[in-house]
């Protein structure tokens, strides 16, 4: 493992003004296996339904249960069949619940189909069986097609502030996003979207806080935009901040940032920047954009971020409020939190583990997965001591 002095100074390239003097008492990140037997997981999330269940989903088109360290035999969900799957970016991607899920018993996914394009969509539990989806139950809510095979994204989320469903959406390649699809308001892909889905109104109501509706040129779901591949975004259940994971091109992965009371409509840069690097111009401007509050290279065998969750757990009182997020290639997990004096951060853990995704259950407890073993690892943390 790499010293602290070696790791802030090449891969975060933070301005020196974010970082005080005296440093946190970071906690060193521990993780212990409490799950295995899966294919390829790229999403846990939690029903917050009071069962205690985690929900796995499986790249391949299925969604399995987790519960007290036993694997459910039989999937919770399974359109294997009506999913592409080739190894790479096509499949299943997340699983959301909505709020009071337990009375309203349906949920949705985000999935590639057999046209290669994205698809957002509800899904029944089972009348009878809440450990069993109904998979003919599907309503499609919004399909996208991308340009090319890759940076789909499909995160999907509900705000514990306003109740509205967060998707997002990458660029949709090919490489250095060569139809701008990032900065143009005209289309979903790059974006992050607000929509309505428990409106009742089909197949969503677009809020009418949304930033850009009634703006010319632009799409109304929009909420921000400017993303290569947000492919991990997570809400802070406590203050609904808003953490975006979004993997970069060849040199700069970044972590992004947005305010819980924000109203939205900013604007993180891609492809105009890459981290806090213009991104194929020796010179650009930053104006009206949004920089990243973290920021690291692809030195050292890194290659694509994770993004995570802020911890907020009752089992380790002391990690409260660390944002925690890892690089897939390298396995390398860090901590990032506010200071008076700026964002800081640090590298809590190298895993050596492809980390596609976080999760987090219903008492704010967080789990990884090893990806190529199908894996389900919990995050434990071991206190610092004494600032350092």
């Amino acid at each position: 493992m790499p010293k602290m002095y070696t790791v802030i100074c090449s891969l975060f390239a933070i301005p020196a003004i974010l970082f005080s003097q005296s440093q946190p008492a970071w906690p060193a990140l521990r993780y212990e296996k409490v799950g295995e037997g899966l294919e390829n997981p790229t999403h846990i999330a939690s029903a917050l339904d009071g069962s205690g269940r985690l929900f796995i989903v499986e790249q391949r088109g299925r969604i399995r249960i987790l519960k007290d360290g036993k694997l459910f035999d039989e999937p919770f969900l399974d359109i294997s069949n009506n999913v592409t799957f080739d190894g790479s970016e096509q499949g299943m991607y997340s699983i959301a619940f909505p709020p009071n899920y337990a009375e309203k018993q349906y949920f949705y996914v985000a999935y590639t189909n057999l046209d290669f394009k994205t698809v957002i969509a509800r899904f029944r539990t089972s009348a009878g069986n809440l450990n069993l989806a109904d998979a003919g139950s599907e309503t499609p809510l919004l399909v996208i097609q991308p340009p090319a095979d890759v940076h789909k994204s499909g995160q999907l989320a509900f705000s514990p502030r306003d109740g509205f469903l967060y998707i997002g959406v990458g660029d949709g390649g090919p490489a250095a996003d060569p139809y701008n699809n990032g900065q143009n308001p005209d289309t979903l892909l790059g974006k992050i979207l607000r929509v309505d889905v428990e409106s009742g109104e089909f197949p969503y109501r677009i809020p009418d806080s949304n930033p850009f509706v009634g703006k010319d040129g632009y799409r109304p779901e929009i909420w921000a935009m400017g993303f290569r591949n947000p492919w991990r975004f997570s809400f802070d259940r406590q203050t609904g901040d808003l953490y975006i994971g979004d993997v970069g091109q060849n040199m700069y992965e970044e972590v992004d940032f947005q305010p819980g009371d924000s109203p939205g409509g900013q604007n993180y840069g891609w492809k105009l920047m890459e981290g806090f690097h213009c991104f194929e111009a020796e010179d650009c401007s930053s104006e009206g954009l949004t920089l990243p509050v973290a920021e690291y290279d692809h030195l050292g065998g890194t290659c694509s971020i994770t993004g995570g969750y802020v911890y907020r757990g009752a089992a380790f009182p002391f990690a409260r409020g660390i944002y925690l997020f890892a690089d897939y290639c390298s396995g390398r997990v860090w901590g990032l939190a506010p200071s008076a004096s700026g964002w800081q951060t640090r590298e809590l853990s190298y895993t050596e583990m492809d980390i596609s995704t976080f999760g987090e259950d219903e008492a704010g407890e967080l789990y990884f997965p090893y990806y190529t073993l199908g894996e389900i690892y919990r995050v434990r943390f071991e206190s610092a001591g004494a600032p350092q």
